[in-house]
């Protein structure tokens, strides 16, 4: 006696272009690197044995802090250029359709798929409406104000006049005073790493469970759509 094999059927529509796929990895690794150098410059490890002077750990951590941040805030800035000059759906990261009911219906279907209380996932070509939301807070608005905060703690060791403090150091009296702005900075790293863990673990459930590619559409920039049911 024989089993049918259901025929799956596929569709690949071309997403996420070389440039934007490009800054997503190099976006990953500054961000990994900024959230885990940033825990240590605010959580310094114990000291270490012999003379200070025979040690510069926390110098090249810092190092790596503000070459991963000058890596974050130039790959923003293209990433800006390229909502403009790219697809359609490059700028999704900078649109949120919050004024159409359609998007909060779909918001709560995809609440509600992540909970495990749909059977049925929906699928999108671009970001799904959740992913959309959370890119737009934490990457666009979140990037944004760790990189006003950031640079503008940076300005307080490269000195008065200088290119840090000419264009950030107005932030610190704004916030209030130099611990105000560490503090939120320091709020924003840990949003930011939860974010990215979370992200991750999203990608991979729905390139398991949801029948449409997600890691993979991030290194060829096709989405994959699979369908096996009769």
């Amino acid at each position: 006696m024989s089993t049918a094999v259901p025929t799956v059927k596929r569709t690949a529509v071309y997403v996420y272009q070389a440039p934007l796929r490009a800054w997503h990895w190099i976006n990953a690794l500054s961000l990994t690197l900024l959230v885990i150098t940033g825990y240590l410059i605010g959580s310094p490890l114990p000291t270490l044995s012999g003379e200070a002077s025979d040690h510069f750990l926390m110098g090249y951590i810092r190092f790596a802090h503000f070459a991963a941040a000058y890596v974050f805030a130039i790959g923003f800035v293209f990433r800006l250029y390229w909502a403009l000059v790219g697809n359609r759906w490059s700028r999704q990261l900078f649109a949120l359709p919050f004024w159409r009911r359609r998007f909060w219906s779909e918001l709560w279907h995809e609440l509600r798929w992540y909970a495990f209380l749909e059977k049925e996932p929906r699928k999108y070509i671009g970001h799904n409406p959740l992913a959309h939301l959370f890119m737009v807070v934490i990457i666009t608005v979140g990037g944004i104000v760790m990189i006003f905060t950031g640079f503008a703690l940076y300005s307080e060791g490269a000195g008065l006049g200088s290119l840090s403090d000419r264009w950030f150091g107005w932030v610190i009296p704004w916030v209030g005073q130099s611990q105000d702005v560490r503090m939120w900075h320091h709020w924003g790293m840990w949003i930011i790493g939860i974010f990215v863990m979370l992200h991750v673990y999203t990608a991979i459930r729905e390139d398991i469970l949801s029948r449409q590619s997600l890691i993979s559409t991030m290194v060829s920039g096709w989405r994959m759509f699979k369908d096996d049911r009769p």
